[in-house]
């Protein structure tokens, strides 16, 4: 049986990287675009074995050089997003709107069997966010262009290599008081990236065409709850402190100076809503592929990190915080 030729946009990020081992070690091809191939590639080459990845360099809006890439391809996959605005084109619309759009229009010319469009949870209600507004809009615009895409909406994705949990402990290692907006109470769903990762693989080897189906994970969490679980895991005790919405703006407004901003003024707004399944949709249990990963059990396999003597700490996951 041939393999299938898969295009994966976004696949040098932790979800990218995940995605690459669980297709090729399953007898699918891959095709990963990058914008640098010196920086991306010494990473990418190592996920799977000889013969079953390529790489191409290209700017994600180069049309000629991203349509000599659709001619091979069986499935397209957009693992592109961002989380804060940049300058030179980085922008919500052209990334999570205008690019999505493009790749669509492509999967239909080139009569693509699957498109896999990655999106992200909660977009519906956050109506005053230009993140969830410039993601919902690159939903329609998909389905319009190409009505068999997939749209897969995750709650917050999890790993050793994410952005998450690991700049989270990193701050509360560092930080004596850690500030809770909102009172912390915003409830997230958060899903494993193998989770995530087994639902992609899933769709495609399935043929599952559900239109959007809400990735989540196996438990509800809020954001305190979340900042105390990892506290207790990385043995630290903190204070955490309800930030009133004006200071709260106000320090967001000042992160966004910074080059990776901890927090922007729009990513606030998004933090009022919660993640989790609105009962809409489908969600990945409801296609026959639940998540089976749990937060603590998880994050306790890399926290060692962040604790005291690192992986030769001796201290049992017991402390509290006030």
């Amino acid at each position: 049986m041939k393999a299938k030729n898969c295009l994966i946009f976004g696949g040098s990020g932790q979800i990218g990287r995940n995605l690459i081992r669980k297709l090729t070690k399953n007898n699918y091809k891959v095709t990963i675009v990058t914008r640098n191939i010196h920086q991306k590639s010494y990473i990418i080459k190592t996920q799977a074995n000889a013969g079953y990845i390529d790489i191409a360099e290209a700017n994600i809006f180069d049309e000629k050089k991203i349509r000599e890439l659709f001619k091979k391809a069986d499935i397209c996959i957009n693992l592109v997003g961002i989380l804060y605005e940049q300058k030179k084109g980085n922008t919500f619309t052209n990334i999570h709107t205008v690019f999505p759009s493009l790749l669509a229009k492509l999967c239909k010319e080139y009569k693509l069997k699957h498109f896999i469009h990655l999106s992200a949870l909660g977009i519906n209600e956050a109506k005053d966010s230009k993140y969830a507004l410039s993601k919902l809009e690159g939903e329609n615009k998909v389905l319009k262009n190409f009505p068999l895409a997939t749209i897969l909406r995750p709650s917050i994705v999890y790993s050793v290599d994410d952005n998450f949990t690991t700049n989270f402990m990193t701050l509360l290692n560092r930080l004596p008081v850690f500030p809770l907006y909102y009172r912390g109470a915003t409830k997230f769903a958060p899903i494993h990236c193998s989770d995530l990762t087994d639902t992609i693989h899933y769709v495609i080897s399935n043929n599952v065409y559900s239109k959007i189906i809400e990735c989540i994970g196996p438990e509800i969490i809020t954001f305190k709850e979340i900042i105390k679980k990892m506290l207790k895991l990385i043995g630290k005790t903190r204070i955490l402190l309800p930030l009133p919405l004006p200071i709260a703006e106000f320090s967001a407004r000042f992160f966004e100076i910074m080059p990776k901003p901890l927090l922007t003024r729009d990513q606030l707004k998004l933090l009022k809503y919660d993640n989790i399944s609105t009962g809409k949709y489908k969600t990945n249990s409801d296609i026959g592929i639940p998540s089976l990963r749990y937060f603590d059990t998880e994050v306790e396999k890399y926290c060692y990190m962040w604790r005291e003597g690192g992986q030769f700490s001796t201290e049992k996951y017991n402390s509290g915080n006030n």
